[in-house]
């Protein structure tokens, strides 16, 4: 599984001058007026993995696969979208598609580019989205708890319902209590739930050490995922070749990518790890939740895999390079033999038996 992480924000703050970074396109239209993206631009990118570099050239495979994320360029958000405002429908069908939400904020002055409020405030424009998003899913739980419909309901489901609309109407974002309830209120296509990482695009100048709009954010926000990015360097970067990146990015004092920062953070936000297969055809990462049984991750592979699971033949992927094969593995003790019960680490190198 790859995930699917969508850019909201209000209008021109960045969104598809990010979006054609990340992705390395232009496919996005990125212009000085609202709502110039309408249909939202979809970008796949490779998870680079220095790991599955080493077990490419080890195995001497014929090809190499990583894993992958998808970008959402969703239309920008204005307030009363919820009530139809702006594109607002629209954005909110889009983004329910997600898992994870990318809120880009603008933290920097310019009389080039207009804001749609006429002034700066960040911590005031997630307020806007936060406050659409939360009067959105309290749409969707009332009409859920109508009396005709409260019927389909469970006695449990209704408890978790109202709960939630006690939640929401104080002007809080809806939390789960616990995997059963996430469950449910997933089902629902509520937006306030989805795990979500604010991004504070910055001008160049302060990117290295942010401003007093990205210091307020991080104040104001303290519990959540932050990261500071400047959008224009980003495009600047990924319109460069390989080695003209590294110098570029290492004259401006750039250790990362904000596409690295952000799939980084995106892992840790959504419990992703990544576990490994590799031979002579190809080389291959893989991506599952934490905690993940070995059967449940050879379903990744093949959805037949998991009902049809003997064991998996584990090798950690430092033990995997530092020996050079599975054999040279086998032979120094470091290959195990795994059953049902086996949950599947980060950087597990994966060998699984299966019933024809």
């Amino acid at each position: 599984m790859g995930f699917k992480c969508g850019i909201v924000g209000l209008p021109n703050v960045g969104k598809s001058t990010l979006f054609n970074a990340l992705t390395a396109s232009k496919n996005a239209e990125a212009a000085n007026f609202p709502f110039c993206t309408i249909d939202p631009n979809i970008g796949i990118v490779d998870v680079i993995d220095e790991r599955l570099d080493k077990l490419t050239i080890l195995s001497n495979s014929k090809k190499k696969i990583y894993a992958n994320i998808t970008f959402v360029d969703i239309a920008g958000l204005v307030k009363g979208a919820s009530k139809g405002e702006g594109l607002g429908n629209k954005f909110l069908s889009h983004i329910r598609e997600v898992d994870a939400i990318i809120h880009l904020v603008r933290c920097f002055e310019s009389n080039k580019v207009t804001h749609v409020n006429s002034k700066i405030n960040p911590v005031e424009d997630l307020e806007t989205i936060k406050t659409e998003i939360i009067l959105s899913d309290l749409d969707i739980i009332q009409k859920k708890l109508e009396k005709g419909k409260k019927k389909l309901l469970a006695e449990k489901e209704i408890k978790i319902l109202e709960d939630k609309l006690k939640q929401l109407n104080g002007g809080n974002e809806i939390i789960a209590k616990d995997k059963d309830e996430e469950k449910f209120l997933v089902t629902l296509g509520l937006l306030s739930i989805k795990p979500k990482i604010i991004v504070c695009n910055v001008d160049e100048e302060s990117f290295t050490k942010g401003n007093s709009f990205t210091e307020n954010i991080k104040k104001n926000y303290s519990g959540e995922k932050v990261v500071t990015i400047c959008a224009d360097i980003e495009d600047q970067i990924m319109g460069l070749d390989i080695n003209e990146r590294e110098t570029f990015m290492r004259e401006i004092g750039l250790n990362k990518t904000g596409l690295n920062q952000l799939i980084k953070e995106g892992y840790e936000l959504l419990n992703l790890d990544t576990f490994f297969t590799s031979g002579p055809e190809e080389s291959r990462a893989w991506t599952v939740r934490k905690n993940t049984l070995a059967p449940k991750a050879a379903s990744v592979i093949h959805t037949d895999f998991e009902k049809n699971f003997i064991r998996a033949e584990t090798v950690t992927c430092n033990d995997f390079i530092k020996y050079g094969s599975t054999e040279k593995c086998k032979e120094n003790g470091k290959l195990r033999i795994e059953g049902k019960d086996y949950i599947v680490k980060d950087g597990d190198v994966l060998y699984f038996r299966v019933n024809p």
